[in-house]
């Protein structure tokens, strides 16, 4: 039996990356960090941060266009992938990278009030106006409204 499976919890580093494919799947890339803390030799607490390429296709990626962005943190289900390619001078390079095939949203960063919509200046102002409300579901997603 073999497996490829890795789940990773970390913090986005930059707002996702979309393009289309030829064949017009939405494809999203990101990276998320990762800190592993521990104590040397000596007692010292160090810390070790790890930088991971993500890659989601289809709903999934236009799901994360939607609500990923820089800071937020995710927890990725997928598998790890390494892929070659070569470039403009001809050596063959070598990508590893983390194919998404489940997420899951963190809460907001702490004074976080604002929603993916209103960072991206796409909010309409009814939008905005129910955002404002006091008892509104503020940032909140509707798992009804997802399409899967």
């Amino acid at each position: 039996m073999n497996l490829n499976l890795i789940l990773i919890l970390g913090n986005v580093t930059r707002d996702p990356e979309i393009r289309k494919t030829q064949g017009g799947t939405t494809v999203a890339s990101f990276s998320i960090a990762t800190n592993r803390f521990y104590k040397d030799q000596g007692g010292e607490k160090k810390q070790e941060t790890e930088f991971h390429n993500v890659v989601a296709f289809g709903k999934l990626a236009e799901l994360i266009e939607r609500y990923v962005q820089k800071g937020g943190l995710l927890l990725i289900k997928g598998r790890i992938r390494t892929r070659n390619y070569e470039n403009k001078s001809g050596q063959k390079v070598y990508r590893t990278e983390i194919v998404a095939e489940e997420m899951q949203l963190g809460p907001r960063p702490a004074g976080s009030a604002k929603s993916h919509k209103e960072y991206a200046g796409e909010a309409t102002p009814e939008e905005l106006r129910e955002m404002e409300k006091p008892n509104s579901n503020k940032g909140e997603i509707d798992v009804d409204s997802i399409e899967f």
